[in-house]
């Protein structure tokens, strides 16, 4: 490979993660703003841009997955239309469900994960609780299932990965339980998608950062650890 074209791949991440950082400030300008074109054409772009700059550095497959599903229930959720709420609400689901395949290679849970594991399964019930008798009849389930689905995907985060990507997981949580309470069609904070894209962005940055950062070494066929300096 010649010089000129490392020293352009070299590059690829930070100009990948650059563009992902303006397409974000778009689509939270443009929500702040009142401005839906910014929104709707910004937001589709997120999580492919994430999940490109993820690959360049070679991700594991199942975190690209996990991010393009995000990205279909970004662009689901463009539309008011129930239908298209739940087949969004799938769409994060299958990415949650990558997330914890994904996770499950990074180890036994830490030492914390015993005190972490009341408080998310209190947290859980807690909040399904609350929402219950607001939430549609025919969302209940669906929302009570997807919710129990992505603590458990907080929880591994945080107990398998570390501080950063535990951030991420506790961010998505905060983002889709503030999505839950619109549809319960509880008291809003002023400019609600704001705040839900803006954790959201935030969470799956965190949880592709910490999965990046701690990722387990590679090991040989016998089970030896590979070395990777060079």
């Amino acid at each position: 490979m010649t010089r000129p074209r490392r020293l352009r791949l070299s590059r690829l991440p930070g100009l990948l993660l650059a563009a992902f950082a303006v397409a974000t400030a778009v689509d939270l300008l443009g929500l702040v703003a009142g401005l839906t074109p910014a929104h709707l054409a910004a937001k589709p772009l997120l999580m492919p841009l994430l999940a490109a700059w993820a690959a360049v550095q070679g991700a594991p497959r199942l975190l690209v997955a996990a991010l393009l599903c995000g990205w279909g229930g970004d662009t689901l959720l463009l539309s008011d239309a129930d239908p298209a709420f739940l087949a969004g609400m799938a769409s994060f689901a299958a990415g949650h469900v990558c997330y914890l395949a994904l996770f499950r290679h990074y180890g036994p849970p830490r030492a914390r994960a015993a005190f972490l594991a009341p408080a998310y399964v209190t947290a859980l019930i807690a909040t399904v609780a609350q929402l219950w008798p607001d939430l549609p009849a025919d969302l209940r389930i669906p929302v009570a299932c997807y919710s129990t689905l992505l603590t458990a995907m907080a929880y591994t985060a945080a107990t398998r990965l570390g501080l950063v990507a535990g951030l991420g997981g506790a961010l998505f949580l905060l983002s889709d339980t503030l999505i839950a309470t619109g549809v319960a069609d509880w008291p809003q904070a002023p400019r609600p998608d704001f705040w839900i894209m803006l954790t959201y962005v935030a969470a799956q940055f965190l949880l592709a950062r910490g999965a990046l950062d701690t990722r387990p070494a590679p090991t040989t066929a016998d089970g030896a650890v590979r070395s990777t300096t060079p």
